[in-house]
């Protein structure tokens, strides 16, 4: 048999921006917020972002599971096969029993030196996530609504309660394994016995004998079914938002949490209005007699038409607040505020009766109530 040593050429912790010390839960939420930062749907056209996510990926695959995490911190490969014969420095001071902790690691797929570290095929295993895509108009983001979603996803075989036996008793302990799903051999080697596990042949890891398969999940005590799910879409939700709902992913396995759904919110541009976090932003176009003589107008608001006032002599770029006619403000009770930005729009011709009261208007005019162009001129 050839040994290879493998030394670690990515630093995982390092991709999803967290601490070697970082708790599970910690990982897992750097992990969202990579993949969001270089998912698909916002990287269009970008192959680097996909060669990114395939990292954060393979960083999270790692550090997510706690024996490749433990052999990646130990031996800098999440396979525990890495930095040869204790890094370089010899055999370990421990003696013989400190070379057999490192041949175990080495010999990691034949559970080393009286001990497997493979994982147990029985053991609770965490469902996957699953990502949808949600539509919503401006003012259902703005305000909330309810939305139907519809997924399809693995579910627990509710005829044979995931045993994958016949109403869920027709089974047995398997007699080889025990029940374990693991078979255990041992072969002499120059460096002593070497024990190795594998995965049961007689029942596939499962550590049980069907003796008549349900006939629901065809004996794998998993289905897979397309699922409507009502969910609330609370008011504030901007565009690439990220929506968690917990436990409604993928099943578990042998008794292990669901995954979560992720939401991806989209939201749709309105007519007139732009946001701004939970702010508003609306350009108002004026005609120059409405701005110098100031007026009501009528604006557009989120989801109903509003009325401000304008007043005498409005200078194109003013801006006018009108409090509390923005969006809801996300997980809390107060709302954003709209600006309306006041656009002053002149006429494209004039008739000589216009143009000569205009005239009049002009010479009835005191230059110096010109104060910017007063100003202006003075620089030049």
């Amino acid at each position: 048999m050839q040994l290879h040593c493998y030394m670690a050429s990515k630093d995982y912790y390092s991709i999803l921006g967290v601490n070697k010390s970082a708790s599970d839960d910690e990982i897992k939420k750097a992990y969202r917020q990579m993949a969001k930062k270089y998912h698909p749907d916002l990287n269009q056209g970008n192959p680097e972002a996909a060669e990114k996510l395939k990292e954060v990926n393979e960083a999270y695959e790692v550090l997510s599971d706690s024996t490749k995490r433990s052999n990646y911190d130990n031996y800098g490969d999440p396979n525990g096969m890495a930095g040869g014969f204790g890094g370089g420095s010899g055999f370990s001071s421990g003696g013989f029993g400190g070379f057999e902790d490192i041949f175990s690691n080495i010999f990691s797929g034949f559970g080393g030196f009286g001990g497997g570290s493979r994982r147990n095929s029985n053991s609770p295993m965490q469902g996957a996530d699953i990502q949808v895509r949600v539509n919503l108009s401006f003012e259902e983001a703005a305000f909330g609504c309810k939305k139907s979603i519809n997924l399809t996803r693995t579910e627990a075989c509710s005829a044979c309660n995931s045993t994958g036996a016949k109403n869920g008793t027709a089974y047995s302990t398997c007699s080889r394994c025990r029940g374990s799903g693991q078979v255990t051999n041992s072969q002499n080697t120059p460096f002593g016995q070497m024990v190795s596990q594998s995965v049961c042949p007689e029942c596939h890891g499962t550590g049980k004998k069907i003796t008549e398969k349900c006939s629901k999940c065809n004996g794998d005590g998993y289905t897979r079914n397309n699922r409507n799910i009502e969910i609330n879409i609370p008011g504030g939700v901007n565009n690439d938002t990220i929506l968690t709902l917990r436990g409604q992913g993928e099943a578990g396995r042998n008794g292990g949490p669901s995954g979560d759904v992720q939401l991806l919110i989209k939201v749709s541009n309105h007519k007139v209005l732009k946001r701004d976090n939970y702010d508003v932003l609306e350009d108002v176009y004026v005609s120059f007699t409405e701005a110098l003589l100031g007026k009501k107008v009528e604006i557009a608001g989120i989801n109903e038409k509003l009325v401000i006032t304008i007043p005498p002599l409005t200078q194109t770029g003013t801006i006018i607040t009108v409090r509390g006619k923005g969006t809801k403000i996300l997980n809390r009770s107060g709302y954003g505020d709209l600006f309306a930005k006041i656009i002053v729009e002149m006429p494209k011709s004039l008739t000589k009766s216009q143009k000569d009261l205009v005239e009049q208007l002009d010479s009835s005019i005191d230059q110096n109530q010109y104060t910017k162009k007063k100003g202006f001129i003075s620089k030049i």
